[in-house]
């Protein structure tokens, strides 16, 4: 299946069952892709996290119901999977401007949040530069945490500024991101800043090796100012690469980012050659 018709009817299942408890692992066992792809490549495709879409959702067909009906604004903030008035409120009022209690009684504005609607668009025409590489089992050595996919976007670049103002990291450079839920199952992976590690080396304090399994890697080339150029090539791999493969698929949870030394570019990472990859387990179809 492709990822357009997986994205496509992994809406449709939600909006059939908004009102109901939507957890990451049924919507993705109803389109047939592991939690950690599903969520990877919805936010790719559709620039929104699955939970931060059923959340605009909900709110946006509360504020219609209280516009529309006289339901109580207990019952709809019940419906839509708030269990107290307090938490229905914060959430409400973050979303329209306004509190349900000013829309019900003063008829105050309402945003709207339409479904999303995935459509087949003609692109491609360009060429991707990328290779299968067979690399044996290796070790790294760096900063590791655990974030839920929800808020990864904003916890990601913290981890990153912990890393840069962390003077016991030495010699350590980040030279790789990398992404990893084994079990591909979960709402949480882990996110490793790191170098290769050299057993001679001392580990920091507060840091950890990890050995990253023996796969075929597809080997994707980013040349240009980051993050932009790698957020481009991240999109394309998900939206028109792994759907038109004929010969390979995604073979585990992991996803690994490869950057180049900034003092090497004139301008570092914001220098139109600066040179990053994007590494993605595959094995043949």
């Amino acid at each position: 299946m492709r990822w357009t018709e997986c994205i496509s009817d992994a809406i449709s299942y939600i909006e059939e069952n908004i009102a109901q408890e939507l957890t990451i692992e049924d919507i993705a066992r109803q389109v047939h892709i592991s939690p950690f792809y599903f969520q990877k490549g919805f936010a790719l495709l559709c620039d929104f996290t699955v939970s931060d879409y059923i959340r605009c959702r909900r709110l946006a067909l509360a504020g219609s119901e209280l516009a529309a009906s006289d339901e109580k604004i207990i019952d709809i903030a019940l419906k839509y999977g708030y269990d107290s008035p307090d938490s229905f409120t914060k959430a409400f009022t973050r979303f329209h401007g306004c509190t349900p209690t000013a829309v019900r009684k003063d008829g105050a504005g309402i945003k709207s949040f339409a479904p999303l609607s995935v459509k087949f668009i003609l692109e491609g025409g360009y060429s991707m530069d990328y290779r299968i590489v067979e690399k044996d089992a290796f070790t790294v050595i760096g900063l590791q945490r655990t974030f839920k996919y929800e808020n990864a976007a904003q916890q990601v670049p913290m981890l990153w500024s912990e890393f840069q103002q962390m003077p016991e990291r030495g010699s350590i450079c980040p030279m790789y991101g990398i992404n990893s839920d084994e079990s591909m199952q979960g709402n949480e992976f882990e996110y490793l800043i790191a170098d290769n590690y050299n057993a001679a080396m001392d580990i920091p304090l507060g840091f950890v090796t990890k050995q990253i399994p023996k796969f075929t890697w597809a080997v994707f080339s980013c040349k240009g100012e980051m993050p932009q150029v790698m957020q481009d090539v991240n999109k394309k791999i998900y939206s028109e690469w792994l759907p038109n493969s004929k010969d390979y698929e995604i073979a585990a949870g992991y996803c690994i980012e490869m950057y180049d030394d900034p003092a090497k570019f004139a301008n570092g990472v914001q220098d139109k050659n600066y040179y990053s990859e994007i590494w993605i387990p595959v094995k043949k179809k």
